[in-house]
């Protein structure tokens, strides 16, 4: 990942989360905010105007988002777009992104979901606030389970836990009780088929640990419904997870866990385009 992180204006949580990614990757920073372009079969006069008050609103963004972000060095522009997810999406293919930063919250969730769909690079969404800023806690975690897309999250994860010397800790959920075998009847049958599963599941977590040997690693299995035990996390600067098992190659296309991770995690959230 080697070019800039892509940070959404507005929003101080994309631009926190946007300035430690791009220090952290060693990259640069482009603040961007998307204002609406002039309408193919627009109303002339009126619809210039309205175009340009939008431009000087970006403007205005851009000049809160200097004064947020202070001395660090970022690159300010404003893109016109038919949308804030199209506009990003195509400054990131324009520049060859290595993340896109949003927020999160009622008013940016639409454009965070609909980022999800189809990004050639990571997408990060910021909480709306948050007890401790990225980096302050010293550990990666990662949504694993073992699959392209949790191996691709794993490898951008254990990527940026090496280069800023981050303790890197993986996360399996699995379902308790029931819910986890409908078909099986009886407490034995139950009992023995989740003690098999948690060995198949510390078996993929172990070489999975191998597999990282650049970071100081370590995992955990969790019991229980995998969006809230994720979305409860505290203890990671950011959570990395793989995008859904199908769809368009190298690309992120958003599950139904990602959709709802972003929307309620405590912490900020990375979610990995496939590996291919």
């Amino acid at each position: 990942m080697t070019g800039p992180v892509i940070a959404g204006a507005p929003g101080d949580g994309a631009l926190t989360l946007g300035r430690w990614a791009a220090e952290s990757l060693g990259v640069p920073l482009i603040v961007a905010v998307v204002h609406p372009a002039p309408a193919a079969l627009g109303s002339g006069r009126v619809d210039a105007e309205w175009v340009a008050d939008r431009h000087r609103a970006a403007e205005r963004v851009l000049d809160e988002a200097k004064a947020f972000l202070e001395d660090f060095p970022a690159d300010y522009r404003t893109v016109a777009s038919s949308s804030a997810a199209h506009g990003l999406h195509d400054l990131a293919e324009e520049v060859d992104s290595a993340m896109i930063v949003v927020g999160s919250g009622p008013s940016l969730s639409s454009t965070a979901e609909r980022l999800l769909y189809g990004s050639v690079c990571p997408i990060g969404v910021a909480p709306a606030s948050v007890a401790e800023p990225p980096g302050a806690l010293g550990v990666i975690g990662v949504a694993y389970v073992d699959t392209p897309d949790g191996r691709a999250a794993l490898t951008s994860a254990g990527r940026l836990a090496a280069r800023i010397g981050a303790r890197l800790r993986m996360y399996t959920v699995v379902a308790e009780g029931r819910a986890a075998v409908p078909f099986l009847t009886g407490d034995d049958a139950e009992r023995a088929f989740l003690e098999t599963a948690r060995e198949t599941y510390e078996r993929s977590l172990e070489a999975a640990v191998a597999s990282v040997p650049e970071c100081d690693a370590d995992w955990r299995i969790v019991g229980g419904n995998v969006v809230e035990v994720l979305a409860a996390l505290d203890e990671v600067d950011v959570l990395f997870c793989g995008s859904r098992g199908y769809g368009p190659a190298r690309r992120v296309l958003l599950g139904g866990v990602s959709a709802r991770l972003i929307r309620r995690a405590r912490r900020p959230v990375v979610v990995v385009p496939r590996s291919g």
